[in-house]
């Protein structure tokens, strides 16, 4: 789960949308969201199913570092 935070930056700017607006999203703040972009935080497993659920990816997709998102 190490490129965490890259995957979910990657889907973030795909979808043309800033921490602020995912957080709203998310309804999380957006320095949580930077927080989990830079790997200080890491999400628990109902955050994981909202992630994957609003940008339409698996779980396995987001956590696995060997499974590139498509």
């Amino acid at each position: 789960m190490e490129r965490f935070g890259e995957k979910l930056k990657a889907l973030r700017k795909q979808h043309n949308l800033s921490q602020m607006a995912i957080g709203k999203i998310l309804e999380v703040d957006y320095s949580y969201i930077g927080k989990m972009e830079r790997g200080e935080n890491i999400p628990n497993a109902t955050m994981l199913l909202k992630i994957a659920g609003y940008f339409q990816v698996s779980l396995d997709q987001l956590m696995w570092d060997h499974l590139e998102l498509d």
